[in-house]
């Protein structure tokens, strides 16, 4: 991904949640340093992650106790990180709206 927005926010979930630290970090440098073109990339690279018809990714983090819900533009190699939270937060969200 060329560009990922924003990793501020991913700082300040760790700060709250210091045991995500380490698995965000990661998941950051790897979607920073992958070339993802299709939903299908990304499946290959996380094969646990939830493809949602408006086009956004679920990641699940640190075992699936935290999850990351991300819009890619693969045109532009663009990443928005839509949120990231608990997964009892997950569950008070609409995943494909937000």
């Amino acid at each position: 991904m060329e560009r990922i927005f924003a990793k501020s926010t991913l700082r300040e979930f760790w700060k709250k949640h210091a045991d995500a630290e380490q698995y965000l970090k990661t998941w950051y440098d790897t979607a920073k340093n992958s070339n993802w073109n299709s939903p299908n990339d990304i499946k290959k690279a996380y094969s646990t992650v939830s493809i949602l018809k408006s086009g956004r990714i679920v990641f699940k983090i640190k075992g699936n106790s935290y999850r990351l819900v991300a819009k890619i533009n693969f045109e532009k190699q663009w990443l928005f990180i839509r949120f990231i939270g608990t997964h009892k937060d997950y569950d008070k969200i609409d995943a494909d709206t937000i």
